[in-house]
């Protein structure tokens, strides 16, 4: 055969494998029909693309949604929120770099990813501190402590807004986990931040560190066969169809910061920004508590397809948070920093936030 029939080969093969992956990518491209707008969005004086890595099923992520038709009825489209969830934007870290340069105008990113942009946003991670519906309320009932944390990346043009949520972190696993030593034998999908890579360390756990969109394959493939995550996600984006047991650590609430690129939020008229600001803490307030009966539900319809779900023991949660206080005292220089245009400038922030919560106190 000569060369350039061999060549022709090769680039048929070439056109049909593209052709083949990309209708198999537009199929897979997850579809937005069920949540589109009642109304015309491309005539909205002011646009914001906004997003967030996964399913809007998930109130903390529906509300997304939720802010684009509020915003809408009471801007009197004016302002349309072109929301962007299930990673169709790419992974966080990514996302987060399209945020800063301004091609995107606002996330709804998870805590975990939220410390690269400011490492105070890391204080929601550490573990047993706001590991509770309860103690979130409570956190964020405190205007002064909560609008000093939601400066954290303020100093950089990105402005924090609010939060939403996900549910309790646990241990999604292949195999069942009932103790630490069970625990050690897994690879566990950690996301891209500084905290959770230091509490695992403590842990001294197996943790793999992937971007969200990655997990999928990863888990399918063996890659990993844990995942640091929550109940309700792992059942509404379908993790429990791979892994087959859930370990109840609840050690950090799983939450959404919403956060919003400054320089487009100035160009806003004063009497749109101030309607801004308060749909989003409206609307992200009453996704709170809508979460809660959400993860009940969702363990519930987990454990009525096969799920099994277990505790460790006191001793070995007492181990965990003896280990997981480690974190606390070596992540505090970081979130403790004070910036620029901080309006409360404490000493010991983190203090303030253990104390207020009542963290110091379990811990005797």
């Amino acid at each position: 055969m000569s060369l350039k029939k061999i060549l022709v080969i090769l680039i048929m093969c070439l056109v049909y494998s593209f052709g083949f992956f990309s209708l198999a990518s537009a199929k897979s491209k997850p579809s937005l029909d069920k949540w589109k707008s009642s109304f015309d969005g491309s005539k909205a004086k002011y646009k914001c693309i906004v997003s967030n890595v996964s399913h809007p099923v998930i109130k903390g992520v529906y509300t997304g949604f939720a802010l684009r038709d509020e915003l809408w009825k009471r801007t009197k489209g004016q302002i349309y929120i072109n929301y962007k969830p299930f990673s169709m934007l790419g992974g966080e870290v990514e996302v987060l770099n399209q945020l800063q340069m301004g091609a995107i105008q606002g996330m709804g990113v998870s805590s975990v990813a939220a410390t690269n942009l400011g490492p105070r946003f890391g204080l929601v991670n550490l573990p047993f501190l706001i590991n509770s519906f309860d103690k979130l309320d409570k956190f964020t009932s405190n205007k002064k402590l909560f609008e000093h944390y939601m400066m954290a990346s303020d100093h950089i043009g990105i402005m924090g807004l609010d939060i939403t949520g996900y549910g309790n972190y646990g241990w999604a696993t292949t195999k069942s986990v009932k103790t630490i030593a069970e625990a050690k034998k897994m690879k566990f999908r950690i996301a891209e931040a500084a905290v959770n890579q230091m509490l695992y360390k403590e842990w001294k756990l197996n943790p793999v560190v992937m971007p969200w969109p990655d997990v999928p394959v990863a888990l399918k493939q063996g890659v990993i066969t844990g995942l640091d995550h929550t109940p309700m996600v792992c059942n509404i984006t379908k993790k429990f169809e791979v892994t087959n047991s859930f370990t109840q650590i609840n050690y950090a609430q799983g939450l959404f910061i919403w956060i919003f690129n400054k320089a487009w939020f100035n160009k806003l008229p004063s009497d749109l920004q101030k309607i801004f600001k308060e749909v989003v803490y409206e609307v992200c307030a009453k996704i709170r508590q809508e979460t809660r009966k959400q993860e009940i539900d969702q363990i519930a319809d987990a454990k009525s397809k096969g799920i099994k779900f277990f505790k460790l023991s006191d001793s070995e949660m007492s181990s965990l948070k003896k280990q997981g206080n480690l974190v606390h005292q070596k992540f505090a220089p970081e979130i403790n920093k004070i910036y620029p245009k901080d309006k409360y400038k404490p000493d010991n922030f983190l203090k303030e936030v253990q104390e207020y919560i009542g963290y110091n106190k379990a811990k005797k």
